[in-house]
């Protein structure tokens, strides 16, 4: 029983400075003490630690190389380049475009994972905005809608959130299994969001705008190799998650292969060659006299290397590595005390009732959770929880898969469900957008509870029929 209080103790203090993030103290470090101090007071043993690598070892590599490929992509111009051809395709009108901008939310979200989708789409939509000089009011709906859509959207493949990764890997769910569930449960729940979105937004949206304010995509791109290269390398990689499994070769290699690849074109240096184009003089001829001029350079013509490669490696969120060890193993502790029974027990309550009430009743418990103490943390209490609850067959895959609707979705009631949330308010507070708590939690409960709602009950009739 003392063990059990000292593992809630040590969960909830860890919980609390990492939502907390006093400046200064990365999230990794904040949850590798809380691990160690689980191990120093026997809560957890050191026979658990290798049992936690081995779980989360895959999911948290394969997160940072999908994050750094987008992190890369995104300074080469290729997300900017997206958004301002999508809102040429609303050709001035404004709920055209609002949709157009969810869409596209929801696309980068599936492949380049929530955190991509809100922490680099959102700055370049406020700059598109602001160049359209839209009203505040209308311009906020289009901000919170590119935050809400990053999470909503991230349901259809494994590597479209971390939660989604980390699930798999605990019940060993390969990346076509998975997706045969939830792409269609996704653009369930992205049309839902969409439903709900503009029914929430719609009237402030301008029915106008003035398509000749925004500059050209091709003006986007600072990098003409990378971003050519990322097309090649995400075909790439769509390839390698299907036949990853069959081969047994983990998602972490397919996708750090593809970071290398994006980083290594990144990267190149042909300075020599451009330094002597540079300083070669050309001949240059005018009214019949001869001048010698030195070499131009420019993009393409011999700058050399455009994106700070290092600096944008050093970006990527390479501290959810030790935060993941260190959390799990902090929720682990709350396993070998006996706490994640408690919630096994209520998930089989659920289970004897149908697969429906499986999926809402463990959705929306999950996603209470995950609004309260953050989703990682969440994830990780239910999948241990899933997978000592006594349900089995259809009932036992609509709880995981629940697991992960509820760790996704969830966490837009609050500010914070996830530490995405809390990074992207802190974006756009130095944007000049200021986004209260309360003024989150309220639009937040409105618009997540029917999406979750629709979302759990499209996984039931989808697994009944598919099953």
């Amino acid at each position: 029983m003392v063990l059990a209080v000292v593992a809630a103790a040590i969960f909830v203090a860890t919980l609390v400075v990492v939502i907390w993030q006093p400046k200064g103290f990365p999230i990794g470090y904040t949850a590798l003490i809380g691990a160690v101090i689980a191990l120093a007071t026997t809560v957890v043993g050191l026979g658990d630690v290798p049992t936690v690598v081995g779980i989360v070892w895959n999911a948290t590599l394969t997160f940072v190389a999908v994050v750094l490929i987008s992190l890369i992509l995104d300074e080469a111009g290729f997300f900017e380049w997206a958004a301002l051809h999508v809102a040429r395709w609303g050709r001035g009108n404004g709920r055209l475009l609002f949709v157009l901008i969810v869409g596209l939310g929801a696309v980068i979200a599936a492949v380049f994972a929530n955190d991509g989708a809100a922490l680099i789409l959102t700055p370049i939509v406020v700059g598109m905005l602001r160049a359209l000089n839209m009203p505040a009011k209308a311009a906020l709906g289009f901000i919170l809608a590119t935050g809400f859509i990053a999470d909503t959207g991230s349901l259809p493949l494994v590597v479209s959130n971390l939660v989604n990764i980390v699930s798999a890997d605990y019940f060993s769910l390969g990346f076509a299994e998975y997706a045969a569930v939830m792409v269609p449960v996704g653009i369930v729940s992205v049309l839902a969001s969409l439903g709900m979105l503009l029914a929430y937004f719609g009237r402030s949206i301008p029915k106008q705008y003035d398509v000749l304010a925004l500059t050209r995509p091709t003006a986007a791109v600072k990098d003409r190799a990378t971003f050519r290269a990322g097309w090649v390398v995400l075909a790439v990689l769509l390839v390698g998650y299907f036949a990853a499994d069959p081969l047994g070769v983990p998602l972490a290699a397919v996708a750090g292969v593809g970071a290398v690849v994006i980083v290594l074109v990144a990267a190149r240096q042909p300075a020599f060659l451009f330094a002597r184009q540079a300083a070669s003089p050309v001949l240059v001829t005018t009214g019949g006299t001869a001048t010698v001029t030195a070499g131009s350079g420019g993009p393409g013509g011999g700058s050399g290397r455009v994106i700070p490669v290092w600096k944008t490696i050093r970006e990527a969120p390479w501290q959810i590595v030790l935060f993941s060890i260190g959390m799990y193993l902090v929720v682990y502790g709350l396993q070998n005390q006996g706490l994640t029974d408690y919630l096994a027990r209520l998930f089989d309550v659920f289970g004897d009732h149908g697969v429906l009430v499986t999926a809402l009743g463990v959705g929306f418990v999950i996603a209470i959770l995950a609004s309260l103490m953050n989703n990682m943390p969440t994830v990780l209490i239910a999948a241990l929880a899933i997978g000592g609850a006594g349900a089995t067959g259809l009932t036992h895959e609509a709880m995981i898969y629940a697991n992960v609707i509820g760790s996704d979705l969830g966490p837009k009631i609050t500010p914070i469900g996830s530490l995405a949330t809390l990074l992207w308010l802190h974006v756009l507070d130095r944007k000049g957008i200021h986004i209260g708590w309360g003024q989150y939690f309220r639009t937040g409960i409105v618009l997540t509870v029917p999406v979750l709602a629709v979302t759990l009950t499209a996984l039931a009739g989808w697994l009944t029929l598919i099953r």
